[in-house]
């Protein structure tokens, strides 16, 4: 049986001031007894790329080979992997199935080349509900827009 203890906690959200416009992005990473945030700011972004670069930098933070259950709000980012989007796009040469191109390739690119080092379980979670570290990642997600965006 699994120990739990060997598996990493990932909680990701992205925030955008318009879409596109300023935009956050945030990860709370669980590790036995540890708590790591870390978040950024993107001058010009949308928000699914803010969502996708919060689960990239995330699972860039960890130092070896994980277990992880990476959690967030985003029905994009989760259905990618779950609902097997990802492996149509890259069958089709990147391609949706209306044959236009998929937004964000860099990234999800990006993603797939990290997640080979990974094994993880992709959660979908209710944002802004009674989820503490959902919640914790929007907050940290908006603070990181409100202060680069800060008139002087």
């Amino acid at each position: 049986m699994e120990n739990n203890n060997d598996v990493v906690e990932i909680y990701t959200d992205g925030a955008c001031s318009g879409n596109p416009g300023p935009g956050g992005w945030a990860a709370v990473l669980l590790y036995k007894r540890t708590k790591k945030e870390i978040s950024g700011f993107e001058e010009n972004t949308t928000n699914n790329k803010m969502e996708l670069k919060a689960a990239l930098e995330a699972l860039k933070a960890l130092k070896r080979p994980c277990k992880v259950n990476l959690y967030s709000d985003s029905s994009y980012l989760i259905n990618a992997f779950n609902q097997g989007w990802i492996e149509k796009w890259q069958k089709n040469n990147w391609l949706k199935s209306d044959k236009t191109p998929v937004e964000n390739q860099d990234l999800w690119k990006e993603l797939l080349e990290v997640l080979k080092k990974h094994q993880v379980n992709w959660i979908k979670v209710k944002g802004h509900a009674d989820n503490e570290y959902n919640n914790l990642c929007d907050k940290l997600a908006t603070d990181e827009i409100k202060k680069n965006t800060k008139k002087s």
